[in-house]
């Protein structure tokens, strides 16, 4: 094989590869988006806006 098919060749694997990436990000990213959007449907808490300590466990014998 001569040595430009084979830098060619390399060279789509790696764009195939970063495509792979972006894919599965991108996946990730539309799962959670809808992973929120049931939550916030099933009427969930979200604790995203809360500050810190708010939210937490509470002592009921206190």
């Amino acid at each position: 094989m001569e040595m430009m098919a084979m830098v060619s060749s390399l060279l789509a694997m790696q764009a195939g590869n970063t495509r792979g990436q972006i894919a599965a990000a991108i996946v990730k990213n539309n799962a959670d988006a809808e992973k929120f959007a049931v939550q916030t449907l099933l009427g969930q808490p979200s604790q995203a806006n809360l500050g810190a300590g708010v939210g937490g466990s509470l002592d009921r014998l206190a």
